[in-house]
């Protein structure tokens, strides 16, 4: 692969993994402290709408395009014999960013689908909000550290290029 082609897909993986750390991190900052203090009922609402609203367009370029451009780099550099110098480093970033979507994938969007199920007259939202919060903010904290680790180690990738 040319060089130009790799800074190409590094910087569009490094841009689709800061994005989407910042998305992630938006939520600890400031949605879920916001959703601790309002009823059960109303929270869950509001996360099922946020839910809805990731499903569009806008962010899931960011999301699939990200990982499209990971797994391009991880899949080139392993494929050809000869990885440059900074190709380690290329794929530990790549990895990092292809694991914040997998976190995505095995554990949020699980929950997130747990949570969909939830209907405004169930006996025990508040109980069902509170485990779903504690599990989607852990597993939101890793994608989130993933993702700032992958921006981080892509982008020192293209300064040793």
């Amino acid at each position: 692969m040319t060089t130009t082609l790799q800074s190409a897909l590094t910087i569009a993986a490094a841009l689709g993994a800061g994005i989407a750390a910042g998305v992630y991190l938006a939520f600890p900052a400031l949605v879920m402290p916001a959703l601790r203090i309002v009823p059960a009922r109303t929270a869950v609402a509001a996360m099922q709408q946020i839910n809805i609203s990731a499903m569009r367009g806008p962010f899931m370029v960011v999301f699939f395009g990200g990982a499209a451009a990971a797994a391009t780099i991880v899949v080139s550099e392993l494929v050809s014999g000869a990885v440059a110098e900074e190709g380690p480093v290329r794929i530990v970033g790549a990895g990092l960013a292809l694991a914040a979507v997998g976190i995505t994938i095995v554990r949020n969007v699980p929950l997130n689908d747990q949570l969909a199920r939830i209907t405004p007259d169930s006996p025990d939202i508040a109980d069902r909000w509170r485990s779903f919060e504690r599990s989607w903010s852990i597993a939101n904290h890793a994608r989130a550290f993933a993702s700032i680790a992958a921006t981080v180690i892509l982008a020192v990738s293209l300064a040793t290029t």
